[in-house]
């Protein structure tokens, strides 16, 4: 094993808590659901980025290259100022929902540059303006852009021209699982000198203001000497920490309290608060600092004046040893030995890549690591307030039906900024790549989602604040089976018991989408927007303006799906218990039913399947029982094709229960093997195939997927088909149009808060079980079984050979082309050619269906990290 996986390994077996620290503040805590206590809901106007600076928070933290104990009881991250801006830059902002003309946007740059799994090593970067960071333009001009403009970036307001910034690069090394070596690199860009005053700053997360209980923690000076000042903190339960400075620093103290006289004109309950540190520096008050050194926030006040081009260094060390006489005497060394560590780590998992492959797949990793958070919210206490508060007055307030739901976890974030919340399908795409460097984080993962304190009694798993009861796609059993398989297959170890733990409690979340999503009874299911927010003509997740409801074509194949990956599982546990055989046949002969249905809808003739366009559609069901298709050619009507799954020829053998039960089916339900894959033809080595769409249908369905007039791009497969660029689909509701078209890039639809798009841009999720869907078929249809790709192309290639086409497409996004650029960047000039900024990735939440840039959220690297994967499948080697 490599020094880093021996830590993991430590960590596992609970001989050293490696994980305690990590990265996992979050980027935004104003403006989030939990923060809110106001009466509308209003989670943007209640609590907004005016407020941050000077207002406790009450569920989390946020900063700038922040890391904290896994609760969250210490905090560190790093403030600056460039000597013109009029605050402290001590956390990233952007527009609140309502200011965007796409919704939520970070404008800010800044990049996971490396991490490792244990967080022994990450590298962090911020890019600094010199000059005054324009806040009040970026708001402007935002709110007068419509939805068919696009963002207006801080990069176009000039402020980078000339080079005049400061890049911030941030690094840990764990010397120890609790003594963290902190390196802060200041880089002058710019032509001229420049100061930049630089804060590290050490502070508790407020916990006292909030609960009589509550014992209150401390900051204080300890005495300095010639080689560093520091600062000793002690917690009730976390102890006592010391953060060592290089000496050159000023200790600056106040409180982690809400200014109330700032805020609201009334008395505060604190002689120092939050903002001390900030009104000390930018407005040169003294008082507002605490002149005896103590207090529950801290900073160490560095004035760096640094020349054209240069660049100076400060270092700290975060650590539970006390006293230490030389801090720094062996800093350099356990520095590079942790880069060295992480370097070899990452060469065992793809360790022939070319150099432009490992760049991208590296900050990959980097930005999966990078975006864990600690993420606290009690349902009970956020409804009832606390004691030592007003109890909240609020209307419809949200969650109301989630009291059970108790939150203080480590979890992966789809965007510690725009998403800083768990979502719960990103969250199956997460832990894909996350298992390939870290099994035992992602399976944290998939078992916290199924606990008692996450799932509801009634079997429905959180999907996101917002509206935990959102139905998102059941793709957990699939993240489930694929993370004991990567682990099998890459650490060569199995964890049945995992398997086992998820899988009971999936049970009660297959059951709940079967009593609640299936209005009829009849094996179709009416999900709702599934994740796909804009892509239907209707919001699929509101009252339908005609009445009635929709019979979903990619919700009954999630469902599909969901059949077929607990039939994987149930079959894998019946290796060690037989009583899982009969559990594997309720699901095969569940799927079967649902398999039927996608073709047969009760007694009427409108099925999912249109035979004059022969693609799947949605069907509105009509309050006076009328049937019609919805034709939108999208992604709803790809997937179906995940339903598949692939019986091996010994499989049968090894499980009698489960054979006779399957034969007993062919034998006597012939009617369900009726326009499905059919069960009885064996393919490539005796193999049996069980899916919704048999070959003749699936070569249907390719034909129009990889059309490049359609749905295949140079990028990937697009969420709409370019047929409705000039065919847009129209639908009138008394007298009101309601339409689709293509729309390659940003949502032009208020649908959603118009801050997602599935009406043409490229997601790597639905790419990437395509991808698995087709490597499925081939192993069943084998070689000979040829579609023409691009369709029209004259060329042939079996459906390995796609499913590699495709992987290559997208990660094309993200590498240099022959012209030395890069996609996803698009025309953005100074990452495609500034030296500077051409090597830096941003991992964004979907990409352009004609020319690959990224849209968006910046830093959705959960799973748009499934890039790491492809590269590692499929990329360019040496």
């Amino acid at each position: 094993m490599t020094a880093e996986e021996k830590r993991l390994e430590e960590n596992r077996t609970r001989q050293a808590y490696w994980r305690r620290w990590g990265p996992y503040l979050s980027d935004r805590q104003w403006g989030t659901v939990r923060e809110d206590y106001s009466q509308n809901g209003n989670a943007w106007d209640y609590f907004p980025h005016e407020h941050a600076r000077s207002r406790a928070y009450r569920w989390g933290e946020d900063g700038i290259a922040g890391i904290s104990d896994n609760h969250q009881r210490l905090c560190f991250a790093i403030a600056l100022w460039n000597g013109v801006d009029p605050i402290l830059k001590e956390r990233l902002f952007g527009l609140a929902g309502p200011e965007g003309n796409h919704g939520e946007d970070v404008k800010e740059y800044y990049f996971y540059l490396d991490n490792s799994p244990s967080h022994a090593y990450m590298k962090y970067l911020y890019k600094y303006p010199q000059s005054a960071f324009p806040y009040t333009q970026l708001v402007q001009e935002n709110q007068q852009r419509g939805y068919y403009e696009p963002e207006f970036e801080l990069v176009d307001t000039g402020i980078f021209d000339n080079n005049q910034y400061f890049d911030v690069f941030v690094e840990y090394a764990k010397n120890s699982p609790e003594d963290i070596l902190i390196q802060i690199t200041v880089v002058n860009r710019s032509s001229e000198e420049k100061t930049l005053h630089l804060l590290p700053t050490l502070w508790f997360r407020n916990t006292w203001a909030w609960d009589k209980q509550s014992e209150k923690p401390s900051l204080q000076v300890m005495k300095p000497d010639l080689l560093a000042c520091a600062i000793e903190a002690a917690h009730p339960t976390l102890g006592k920490r010391w953060l060592y400075c290089q000496n050159g620093g000023k200790l600056l103290f106040t409180e982690n309290e809400t200014n109330y006289q700032k805020l609201f004109g009334v008395s505060n309950k604190s002689d120092y608060v939050k903002d001390g540190i900030n009104d000390y520096v930018v407005e040169g008050l003294e008082t507002s600092i605490n002149p005896q050194q103590i207090g529950t926030k801290a900073a160490c006040y560095y004035s760096l004046n640094i020349g054209a081009g240069e660049e100076q260094v400060i270092r700290l060390r975060l650590s539970d040893l006390g006293k230490l006489t030389h801090p720094f005497l062996e800093f350099d060394t356990i520095l590079q030995a942790r880069k060295q560590e992480v370097n070899e780590f990452y060469q065992r998992i793809s360790p022939s890549l070319l150099a432009d492959c490992h760049n991208v797949q590296r900050q990959a990793f980097a930005g999966l690591l990078w975006t864990k958070q600690f993420y606290h919210y009690i349902i009970e206490d956020w409804l009832n307030g606390d004691p030592n508060q007003p109890t909240p007055q609020r209307h419809n307030a949200r969650n109301q039906e989630w009291m059970h739901l108790f939150n203080d976890d480590i979890l992966s974030m789809p965007d510690k900024w725009e998403f800083p919340w768990f979502a719960a399908w990103d969250l199956a795409f997460h832990v894909i790549p996350l298992a390939t460097i870290d099994p035992d984080f992602a399976k944290r993962q998939m078992d916290r989602l199924t606990r008692e304190w996450y799932m509801h009694p009634n079997g429905q798993i959180p999907a996101y604040e917002w509206h935990f009861s959102d139905v998102n796609p059941p793709v957990h059993a699939w993240g489930t089976w694929r993370v004991y398989q990567i682990e099998r297959d890459i650490y060569d170890r199995a964890d049945p018991d995992f398997l086992e733990r998820v899988f009971q409690k999936l049970l009660l979340n297959f059951t709940w989408w079967v009593n609640r999503k299936d209005n009829d009874g009849n094996n179709v299911f009416q999900g709702g927007f599934l994740g796909l927010d804009n892509i239907g003509i209707f919001d699929r997740s509101a009252e339908l303006p005609t009445g009635g409801y929709l019979e979903q074509s990619d919700g009954t194949s999630w469902m599909g799906m969901y059949c077929l990956n607990m039939l994987a599982i149930a079959l894998e546990l019946a290796k060690t218990n037989s009583t899982y055989e009969d559990i594997a046949s309720k699901f095969f002969e569940h799927f079967l039913y649902i398999a039927d249905a996608m073709n047969h809808i009760g007694e009427t003739q409108i099925h999912l399947w249109d035979d004059e366009d022969k693609f799947f559609y949605d069907v509105l069901h009509s309050p006076h029982d009328e049937r019609h298709h919805l034709k939108v050619r999208s992604m709803v009507g790809l997937v179906p094709i995940f339903a598949v799954e692939i019986l091996e020829p010994d499989l049968l053998e090894r499980f009698p229960g489960f054979k006779k039960r399957f034969e007993w089916f062919i034998n006597n339900r012939p009617k369900l093997q009726e326009n499905i894959a059919s069960l009885t033809d064996e393919g490539k080595e005796s193999k049996r195939l069980l899916a919704i769409v048999n070959p003749e249908k699936l070569k249907l369905i390719l034909q129009r997927m990889l059309d490049e007039g359609e749905f295949l791009s140079e990028y990937g497969i697009r969420s709409v088909s370019k047929f409705h660029l000039e065919n847009p689909y129209t639908f009138n509701v008394d007298g009101q149009q309601h339409q689709v078209s293509y729309e390659p890039a940003e949502s032009t639809s208020g649908m959603f808060g118009g801050n997602s798009n599935w009406r043409g841009p490229i997601w790597f999720p639905m790419n990437y079980l395509i991808i698995e869907s087709l490597q499925k078929f081939h192993n069943y249809l084998g070689d000979d079984f040829k579609v023409e790709c691009p369709t029209g192309s004259g060329r042939w290639m079996n459906l390995a050979e796609v499913a590699t086409e495709l992987s290559q497409r997208l990660t094309r996004i993200f590498l240099r082309d022959s012209s030395n650029r890069r996609p996803v960047h698009s025309g953005n000039a100074i990452f495609q050619t500034h030296p500077d900024w051409q090597d830096l990735l941003l991992f964004y939440e979907y990409f352009h269906g004609d020319n690959g840039a990224g849209l968006g959220a910046n830093h959705q690297t959960g799973w748009t990290g499934l890039v790491a994967n492809l590269i590692r499948d499929s990329g360019e080697m040496k």
